[in-house]
């Protein structure tokens, strides 16, 4: 049984000295920063298999992180996620 994040979840380059990280952003909003919401939200193992494993229709029968990956908004992906498992819109 695997404990902890899925790496291959969070998109990264390598970083290229120490300290150094480049995060990947998509339409002004950083990938990292839409990972973590999620996690803050649903917790780190159910918001990691959230991403990888429901599919949500509004978002064309995609996970969100196929939906990330044919370049859906970070934010549009979010609020997906928001609509299908009713967070309350104070933290949205």
């Amino acid at each position: 049984m695997r404990v902890g994040p899925a790496p291959d979840l969070i998109p990264r380059e390598r970083p290229r000295c120490a300290g150094c990280f480049r995060a990947t952003t998509v339409g002004g909003v950083r990938l990292t920063e839409f990972y973590e919401t999620v996690r803050d939200e649903f917790g780190q193992m159910h918001g990691d298999a959230l991403l990888r494993d429901h599919v949500l229709l509004s978002l064309g029968g995609r996970t969100a992180a196929e939906a990330i990956e044919a370049g859906r908004e970070p934010r549009e992906v979010w609020r997906a996620l928001c609509e299908e498992f009713d967070v309350p819109p104070a933290r949205r």
